[in-house]
């Protein structure tokens, strides 16, 4: 049966829509059915503006409250899909979703069903390096074992480190190791040419495919690309979850 990937963190501008539209690619370029894609990010949509994934927009928050209807019609989204489904959830509908998920016991639903929840989650450096950690540790607690962890590094806002330890030295990790199936490291790229050129990617809202073909880009550009897309895809191979 299919897994079920949810992009989910309570903190925002933190890179869940690229890992949401790294899953989809990832998927499709292993030979795989390509996903369902479905955006429920009431705010920014930014999923949903990726035209190669033909995401599905889904409104799921009705005010400060999960529409049920609305819900009810993703499950059984999922219930007649025969490929993975990624999920690209916005910050502002996090705290309500993940309390309906938890009332409706939907990941007990989804093993009933045959499916695999897999939350991947994202800690970055910096600012909110804090927050980012302490919504890991909090998404662990709060989700039954039925669901299984990814958690992707991102260092765009600074080197992921507390007091000179690395998220895998971190407490919040260590106390939860046995839940995390994969951990993957966004590299960390060089603002003015790697950096840049996947800034501009993720601007167009254009997958690495479509980037990589396109003419109207360098040479040079297009090769970085394909550099990076290999040190994620290289990763995600070793992630047997995905």
């Amino acid at each position: 049966m299919s897994k079920i990937h949810m992009v989910l963190q309570g903190k925002g501008g933190v890179g869940k829509s690229l890992i949401a539209a790294l899953i989809a690619q990832y998927k499709t370029s292993k030979g795989h059915t390509p996903p369902l894609c479905v955006d429920t990010d009431p705010v920014n949509a930014t999923l949903n503006g990726y035209k190669k994934l033909n995401v599905v927009k889904l409104d799921i928050l009705d005010g400060d409250e999960i529409n049920s209807r609305h819900f009810d019609k993703l499950i059984e989204m999922i219930a007649s899909s025969e490929s993975d489904i990624v999920i690209d959830n916005g910050a502002s509908s996090f705290v309500p979703l993940s309390n309906y998920l938890m009332t409706n016991a939907v990941p007990q639903l989804l093993k009933e069903m045959g499916h695999t929840l897999v939350i991947h989650t994202v800690v970055t450096g910096g600012q909110a390096l804090v927050d980012t950690v302490a919504g890991f540790g909090q998404l662990v607690q709060q989700y039954p074992e039925e669901a299984e962890f990814v958690v992707w590094l991102n260092p765009y806002w600074g080197p992921i480190e507390d007091n000179g330890k690395g998220f895998e030295q971190m407490k919040a990790y260590t106390a939860n190791k046995s839940r995390v199936a994969a951990i993957v490291k966004i590299p960390d790229l060089k603002a003015e040419t790697f950096g840049r050129d996947l800034s501009d990617m993720l601007q167009d809202k254009m997958t690495f495919e479509e980037a990589i073909a396109a003419e109207t880009n360098t040479i040079m550009m297009r090769q970085r690309l394909k550099l990076i897309r290999s040190q994620l895809y290289d990763q995600m191979d070793t992630a047997v979850i995905l």
